[in-house]
């Protein structure tokens, strides 16, 4: 079955990882869907029937975004709160993702290592995505363990961007049976 990956990206031109990432993703048309909020809904005017209708479609869903101020873009926020509705997501009849397997894919721009409870960061990207694995299970959704690249804000080398492009697609088939 396919995976779709819906990116949230405010400015996907300008990210070097998010952008490569994608370029990658759209050459396994066969086996990945893409779906880019920000140029879907540039006026944030979601279409809820819409976005409910592709969650339905997919047993796998992967959240791509630039992970920043510990969290994921507002519009992503956004489209949860209006398309994972009561009676839909869940509730006592909303059971649209029961089994959806769902994962994210960060790009992280600090270090990895300031993610531990030594580092600068304190807290350890498990901990800081408990609000989203939170969400998938309430609505009885089965969180992946997520893909991230650390430093993408220190100029990684197009080399080093480039593996992660294929590490990610790896991530991908291994954990969405593509």
């Amino acid at each position: 079955m396919k995976t779709l990956v819906i990116i949230a990206h405010p400015n996907l031109e300008g990210s070097r990882v998010n952008q490569r990432w994608t370029q990658e993703l759209l050459r396994y048309p066969n086996d990945i869907a893409v779906h880019e909020l920000y140029k879907a809904y540039p006026d944030w005017n979601i279409d809820v029937p819409r976005e409910q209708h592709l969650l339905e479609a997919y047993d796998h869903v992967i959240l791509q975004f630039p992970f920043y101020w510990y969290s994921y873009p507002p519009l992503l926020k956004k489209w949860f709160d209006e398309v994972w509705t009561y009676g839909w997501a869940y509730g006592s009849q909303g059971d649209k993702l029961k089994g959806t397997k769902l994962g994210l894919a960060m790009s992280i721009g600090d270090k990895k290592n300031n993610y531990v409870p030594e580092g600068s960061v304190s807290f350890t990207v498990d901990q800081l995505i408990t609000p989203f694995v939170a969400s998938a299970r309430h609505a009885g959704a089965v969180a992946l363990p997520y893909f991230a690249v650390f430093g993408a804000s220190f100029r990684a080398s197009d080399e080093e961007i480039d593996q992660s492009a294929r590490d990610y697609i790896e991530h991908i088939f291994k954990h969405c049976g593509v």
